[in-house]
């Protein structure tokens, strides 16, 4: 005897969905602003100095005024000085000369003949000119351009968006009963393949 009714059992489904939380902002808008320092080159030049000095060299040509008066001043003084030296040399010869001695034809010889001719001839100018220098100096100073960003932006908006969590059911659960048998006759004789009970047996 086989079973006449199958009993079949559908399970629920169910699909679950979960949104993770958030965090949103809002977009600010940005400026920059770009400015410029400029450099440049400088250049500092100091070209080398020469010094001639040219007094010494000027006044052995043409003295000046003040020179002259110095230079006149020792000299007469000077010429002075031979004066009385001579006078009182000749003077004291002239003095202690004897009878017949001839001493003015003995001045005039000394006085001509030991001493050479005086040409008074000389190198001018007899003083060189002073020559001093200073070195130059050269001095270059370059700088680049800078540049300057300066970033503005406005303030951010956050919003915060929290998780969630969604079920959904696919499929109901069920209990499905099926009759498997076959058909049932009433009364059971009516059934053709029926066959009587022996009740005796």
């Amino acid at each position: 005897m086989y079973p006449l009714i199958e009993i079949q059992t559908v399970p629920i489904e169910i699909r679950m969905k979960v949104t993770n939380a958030k965090l949103e902002y809002a977009r600010g808008s940005a400026q920059m602003e770009i400015s410029r320092d400029k450099g440049g080159l400088q250049i500092r030049s100091q070209p080398i100095r020469v010094n001639i000095d040219t007094f010494e060299a000027r006044s052995s040509v043409v003295p000046t005024t003040a020179q002259l008066i110095r230079k006149n001043a020792q000299a007469g003084t000077q010429a002075s000085y031979q004066a009385t030296a001579v006078l009182s040399r000749e003077g004291r010869m002239m003095m202690e000369a004897k009878i017949g001695e001839n001493v003015i034809a003995q001045l005039a010889r000394e006085t001509t003949l030991p001493d050479p001719a005086q040409l008074n001839i000389q190198f001018l100018p007899n003083a060189p000119a002073d020559i001093s220098w200073t070195g130059g100096e050269l001095d270059i100073q370059f700088e680049m351009d800078k540049l300057n960003f300066d970033w503005r932006m406005e303030q951010m908006e956050f919003t915060f968006v929290p998780g969630d969590i969604e079920f959904t059911v696919t499929q109901r659960p069920d209990v499905i009963v099926k009759y498997v048998g076959g058909p049932l006759y009433v009364p059971p004789s009516s059934d053709p393949d029926y066959e009587p009970i022996d009740v005796k047996a």
